[in-house]
């Protein structure tokens, strides 16, 4: 089959198109043909090397984790899919290839494409997880920096479907889909606090960093509080005593079911950017370093 693979850590340049062997499920895990996979900052990370400390590699490896498509084989002991069932989930072999293993999925709904689907999965994983970690209540008001990425559009509806009011940090180009959504958008910038106090005179009860983009110290001081900040992004979480999660504490898998029961609903949403064939991976890989987009890059396999 075709593949993405890099042989060597480095930029967008390492990664390459390539023939391999196709993978098969192992018990619990299901194969499908892709029909799209999705690209995350995590994906450029790993590729890159930044994380090699703590995610050693053997190489050639396989390049993205959400994925797409129609289940072709089935691992022992799956009874909750058959061949020919369309799903979205978590590729443990690399996602951008003609095949992938998944270690988890959700029933792909029927209105929803594969662009679409193949970018929830770690979005909607990550976002429910961070979630359920601060925790963020029904009846609070929850600030999101970085709300119109992947990760920032799931939480602000997840938590907007939770009961929570919502305002998000995002460049004023998306702030119309922000409010298309039901958040209150606020510019970037110096003066944060200022506008998000105008915004809620009454306090913010709870913040999620998903960018990573240093503002940790407003965070606390809009909230009151470090430990009503969690961040996915900030190297510097520990030293403002910040929760820093990377999903070593426990997944929170049950976001991708609940992304599919919200787009069922019409309250569930991830924008599709722009899309890639296979073989400009390297291009979607550069234009994801370069970050403020709103919604998704995806790859697509014929």
């Amino acid at each position: 089959m075709k593949a993405v693979k890099f042989a060597q850590y480095g930029g967008p340049e390492v990664l390459k198109v390539v023939e391999t062997e196709e993978p098969h499920p192992a018990a619990g895990q299901v194969r499908i043909a892709v029909r799209a996979a999705g690209v995350n900052p995590i994906d450029w990370k790993i590729r890159s090397g930044v994380m090699a400390a703590g995610h050693p590699l053997e190489t050639p490896a396989g390049v993205g984790m959400d994925a797409a498509g129609v289940v072709d084989e089935i691992g022992d002991g799956v009874d909750s899919v058959v061949p020919g069932d369309e799903v979205f989930g978590h590729a443990v072999s690399g996602a951008a290839a003609e095949f992938a293993v998944l270690s988890d999925w959700v029933e792909k709904p029927a209105g929803l494409s594969f662009e679409e689907a193949a970018g929830f999965p770690m979005p909607a994983e990550t976002a429910r997880r961070a979630l359920n970690l601060l925790p963020a209540r029904s009846g609070q008001t929850l600030i999101v920096n970085g709300a119109a990425g992947g990760v920032g559009l799931a939480a602000v509806q997840f938590a907007l479907a939770d009961g929570l009011m919502v305002i998000g940090t995002a460049s004023e180009r998306n702030h119309e889909f922000l409010r298309s959504l039901g958040a209150i958008p606020v510019s970037y910038g110096e003066g944060l606090v200022d506008r998000v106090n105008e915004i809620a005179p009454r306090g913010v009860d709870v913040a999620f960093d998903a960018v990573g983009s240093g503002t940790l110290p407003e965070l606390i001081q809009i909230t009151g509080s470090p430990d009503a900040v969690i961040t996915i992004a900030d190297a510097d979480a520990a030293r403002h005593g910040v929760r820093f999660t990377s999903g070593g504490e426990g997944r929170a898998p049950e976001g991708r079911a609940d992304a599919a029961a919200l787009f069922e609903q019409g309250k569930f949403t991830l924008p599709v950017a722009e899309t890639f064939p296979l073989e400009d991976t390297q291009t979607a890989h550069a234009k994801s370093e370069e970050g403020h987009v709103l919604g998704k890059y995806i790859l697509t396999v014929s």
